[in-house]
């Protein structure tokens, strides 16, 4: 196998949203948890894609019926959510560049979140040879033409690349693909994963 990993974000190096964050978007939105996060969850591929923020609320809005008070306020809360980072894991992605690993992220990213990451973890983002965001390529994740794309813009096949993600729909689709995939679990199984990958 060549040496390429590539990596999925959330879940994996970025955390994903904390308690307090979705209970402040909840108020915020001013609609019954269960429902909301349906809704939420229901509109994102689109978002994922390329869709417009104001676009995404308004569509999550007609699917509850409702009209959201404060849109830009909702769409703050929501960024500042999908924002952290898992100092473990970034710690280990230095690690893994710093000993001569080719990198390369895949992220289901709504492009609002993009500089965002860009101003608060530019160094980290800086460790990768090629960053492949949904809403830059208008395709998602689990299609396969992302992970396509993906190996493209490592300069490899798919067949030469070893994908970590955090949920087992994803990482059947990249094997799919062709790659060899991985579920996350931990540092040190990521650490052991990358030592089966030639330097």
């Amino acid at each position: 196998m060549a040496n390429v990993i590539v990596f999925d974000l959330y879940g994996v190096i970025a955390l994903n949203q904390a308690d307090e964050a979705r209970q402040r978007i909840v108020e915020l939105a001013g609609a019954e948890a269960e429902p909301f996060w349906e809704a939420y969850w229901a509109c994102r591929p689109a978002y994922d894609a390329g869709q417009d923020s104001t676009a995404y609320w308004n569509a999550v809005a007609d699917r509850l019926g409702v009209r959201f008070a404060d849109v830009p306020a909702l769409i703050a809360a929501d960024l500042d959510s999908w924002s952290r980072v898992d100092t473990a894991m970034a710690g280990l992605i230095h690690e893994l560049a710093d000993q001569g690993h080719r990198l390369g992220l895949l992220s289901n990213i709504i492009a609002d979140l993009v500089p965002v990451w860009e101003s608060r973890h530019g160094s980290l983002l800086g460790r990768f040879a090629a960053l492949t965001f949904s809403c830059r390529e208008g395709v998602a994740k689990p299609d396969r033409r992302a992970y396509e794309i993906c190996a493209e813009r490592m300069g490899v096949a798919p067949g030469e690349v070893l994908f970590i993600d955090d949920r087992e729909e994803n990482v059947v689709a990249a094997r799919e693909a062709g790659m060899t995939a991985e579920v996350f679990r931990s540092v040190e199984q990521v650490r052991e994963l990358a030592k089966t990958v030639a330097l």
